[in-house]
């Protein structure tokens, strides 16, 4: 299996995201109002010696993974990390266009009419199917066209739709996911989860191995079900050659002191932290901090 990155900078503070505070969510917004500002944070990141970085596919993705495109000299060692689908990026656009604007945007923006034939295609047999991995993959093939040409190393899926077929118990959704990402796109499939020992737990009893678990760890159990404790437990049972741990919202939205916070984490058994940072200090600091 091959090994991430054990530092990826993360995205949520480019674009108006924190979970405990809508004040602070509505400043960074207004600080990233200009995209250059967000260029000019990943630089600062990447001179600190990052070179991973983790990507929504929302609405400002599509023009930052063309910047990095158009100075791919600058930038080739750089290594991605995209969550797709992203939920109110849809929502947006059937408000604005309507569904057949929609689909429109979806299947035949930036598409050659080689890929459009390939889409109906398969497309067409989905709907009269009602086959539903088909239309799964065809959502993966949407989103990936943003990522084009660049160094992937895995591809999560969002948690709003692993926990929802994790509840559900569908087999079926994940073991075609994972391998769909394996096969077409030749990269490591991942997963974002609030409930990782849930997850890693049916992954096992599904014989799917060989994927990346991305999911909330802090001392402080913020967005982490059903317990800090059962996180420190998977951890530190889990192997590694079967699922590698990224940890996120390690600071649980600034509730947590970054020492702190680092201390806890480095205790534990996981692969890899993602992070996301505003300002020179608080990225160096957070880099000098993270001793996996």
């Amino acid at each position: 299996m091959q090994q991430i990155d054990k530092i990826v900078f993360g995205d949520n503070q480019f674009f108006g995201i924190n979970h405990m505070s809508e004040e602070k969510a509505q400043q960074l917004a207004e600080k990233f109002y200009d995209i250059d500002t967000i260029y000019r944070v990943y630089d600062v990141a990447f001179e600190t010696g990052i070179r991973a970085v983790m990507l929504n596919s929302n609405e400002r993705a599509g023009d930052i993974c063309n910047h990095f495109r158009e100075n791919k000299s600058k930038y080739q060692d750089i290594n991605w990390y995209p969550s797709i689908p992203y939920p109110h990026k849809y929502a947006n656009l059937v408000a604005e266009k309507g569904i057949f604007g929609t689909i429109n945007e979806l299947l035949f923006k930036d598409t050659s009419a080689k890929d459009i034939f390939g889409m109906i295609a398969k497309g067409g047999i989905a709907i009269v199917s009602k086959d539903t991995i088909r239309m799964m993959q065809m959502l993966i093939d949407f989103e990936m066209k943003m990522f084009r040409d660049l160094n992937i190393k895995a591809l999560f899926l969002q948690n709003i739709v692993t926990d929802l077929l994790l509840g559900y118990d569908i087999k079926e959704y994940f073991y075609e996911y994972c391998e769909y990402i394996r096969k077409k796109y030749e990269v490591l499939p991942g997963l974002i989860t609030m409930n990782l020992p849930l997850l890693i737990n049916k992954l096992k009893e599904w014989n799917i191995k060989e994927v990346v678990i991305c999911s909330a760890f802090n001392k402080i159990g913020y967005i982490m079900s059903p317990s800090v404790a059962s996180y420190i437990e998977t951890a530190k049972n889990n192997n590694p050659d079967e699922y590698q741990i990224m940890a996120m919202s390690t600071l649980a939205s600034g509730a947590i002191p970054v020492k702190e916070a680092y201390d806890f984490i480095n205790q534990q058994y996981i692969q890899s932290v993602v992070f996301g940072a505003s300002g020179k200090g608080h990225i160096e600091e957070t880099m000098k901090l993270i001793k996996l």
